[in-house]
């Protein structure tokens, strides 16, 4: 089926909550159009999730539903860059200064799993001191902006509800992608080409592969490893050696990357409602906004890796100049928000956001 046809078969309603479109939409540049059964697949969505996390964490620390296992979290400054068109300066990238940030780097599949194994890899950034009214109703006084990242530039399930189909098949995941009767093999290779050995976190490019608003217009981000001398992959790797490879450049070098925006050209070849689709570099190429700078440090006690096992990311901690867009991110405030408090009650630990002061 060809790229356009794709995307009506799926945009069948707008926004208007269950408003069903019966001739075909004309895609806009920016515009968010919700599918028909959006609110129900995501309440499905959360409560497999749950269900999974209580079965797969039984006892002891309930980890994430997703990226549960981390390689550690880093302390790092954010730099807006200087001399930015009026275009760029936006939201956090208005002035240019140097903000505190945490970053979490983490593998993206569920269960302990070893890092000898084939996965995405994910990036997640917070960033702090950031002034004005936040995005999430019970969070207005944050301090904070994240931004999530993976290891490949779009996502396999691209929509809400294939993501809901997929969870539905849990059991038989492989029949999703195989049911004769609706076939997802393009998503089978996507997933099959995603799922990379990596050599060193501090080494790859990330993308944020859900679009975000930026002012008025549409971006999506990415992320661009700058540093030099990085550290190979060890002779003889261990289940944790990105971590330990991670430790080992830190402890005698900083690191560095190019944080990047891409704005949205074209409503149909750079789609704000099916993720699994790339927007092409040659319409748009990305555009440095800031650099982020990891200093020499090590981030492996035992006290600052249970810092980094209680934080919590959503790309909704946010300004409203970069509110996240498109349905699995609107599916995201949901899911995500349901799935901290639960993780964080079933540890008993209180979920509060970092300041850029703690040490270890």
């Amino acid at each position: 089926m060809i790229y356009n046809e794709i995307l009506m078969l799926y945009l069948i309603a707008v926004n208007g909550g269950d408003m069903v479109v019966n001739e075909p939409v004309k895609l806009e540049i920016v515009q968010e159009y919700r599918e028909q059964n959006e609110n129900t697949d995501i309440q499905n969505i959360i409560k497999a999730l749950k269900k999974k996390m209580d079965k797969d964490y039984s006892s002891g620390t309930m980890k994430r539903g997703a990226h549960p296992k981390h390689h550690g979290c880093i302390k790092a400054e954010f730099i807006v860059e200087p001399n930015l068109s009026d275009e760029l300066r936006v939201g956090i990238f208005k002035e240019a200064r140097s903000f505190p940030a945490w970053i979490r780097f983490s593998n993206a599949s569920g269960g302990v799993q070893s890092d000898l194994e084939k996965d995405m890899r994910g990036i997640a950034i917070k960033v702090m001191n950031i002034e004005g009214e936040k995005l999430l109703e019970d969070e207005k006084e944050e301090k904070t902006q994240d931004f999530l990242l993976l290891s490949y530039p779009l996502l396999p399930i691209g929509t809400v509800s294939d993501f809901s189909k997929l969870i539905d098949s849990a059991k038989y995941p492989l029949w999703f992608f195989l049911n004769p009767f609706s076939l997802h093999i393009r998503e089978l290779k996507l997933f099959i080409d995603a799922a990379r050995k990596h050599t060193n976190p501090l080494d790859i490019r990330y993308w944020s592969t859900t679009p975000y608003m930026f002012g008025e217009k549409a971006v999506k981000y990415s992320i661009k490893p700058t540093s030099n001398n990085l550290k190979q992959m060890p002779v003889k790797p261990t289940e944790n050696y990105l971590r330990e490879i991670m430790q080992q450049q830190l402890s005698e070098t900083e690191a560095s990357f190019d944080f990047m925006v891409q704005f949205q050209t074209d409503p149909v070849k750079m789609p704000i409602e099916d993720a699994s689709i790339l927007w092409d570099e040659s319409l748009s190429p990305f555009q440095k906004v800031a650099t982020i700078k990891i200093p020499s440090q090590r981030f492996d006690s035992n006290k600052q890796m249970e810092f980094c096992e209680n934080l919590s990311f959503t790309p909704w901690h946010s300004l409203p100049e970069h509110r996240p867009i498109g349905g699995l991110n609107r599916a995201r405030k949901e899911i995500y928000r349901e799935l901290s408090k639960f993780r964080h009650q079933k540890n008993d630990i209180s979920r509060k956001e970092p300041t850029g002061s703690e040490s270890f």
